[in-house]
């Protein structure tokens, strides 16, 4: 079952229930895809939703961090609320010592010595990671790892 569907599937559900939060976060994340479609013509592949999911999650955690600087606890209870049940259309993320393995794993193999391999190594880790790691993690810890 495509993500796509486990969406659509997921909005029934939510609607039977009448489960508001899971209604509207889940139909937000459909617009999204159905939008971008719309903008390439063409359906989004799995890694397409996955990176509308991933930033509509972060999109949920800003929000969330504004909320707390504004001291409104109702607003972060609802972000949190929102994150949970768009993390269950994710695939599962890496644990830090699988990206450290993985980061390894393509240093050796392009031979990077250095800060001036960050970017070809970026270049092969990101499809791997893709829906897996946040970006800012991986070339953090890609930078880490070249640094010595």
């Amino acid at each position: 079952m495509t993500t796509k569907s486990q969406l659509e599937s997921a909005l029934k559900d939510a609607m039977r229930s009448q489960n508001d939060v899971a209604r509207r976060t889940i139909r937000m994340v459909l617009s999204s895809v159905k939008n971008t479609e719309i903008d390439r013509g063409q359906p989004l592949d799995e890694t397409g939703i996955s990176a509308i999911i991933q930033k509509e999650v972060k999109i949920r955690q800003e929000a969330m961090d504004e909320a707390r600087r504004a001291n409104r606890p109702d607003l972060v209870q609802e972000a949190q609320d929102e994150i949970s049940i768009l993390q269950n259309f994710l695939p599962a993320q890496l644990t830090e010592t699988e990206l450290k393995e993985l980061v390894a794993k393509i240093i050796t193999e392009l031979n990077a010595t250095g800060q001036a391999d960050i970017g070809k190594v970026m270049k092969a880790l990101l499809p791997m990671t893709q829906g897996r790691a946040p970006g800012n993690v991986v070339n953090q810890m890609v930078r880490e790892m070249l640094a010595g």
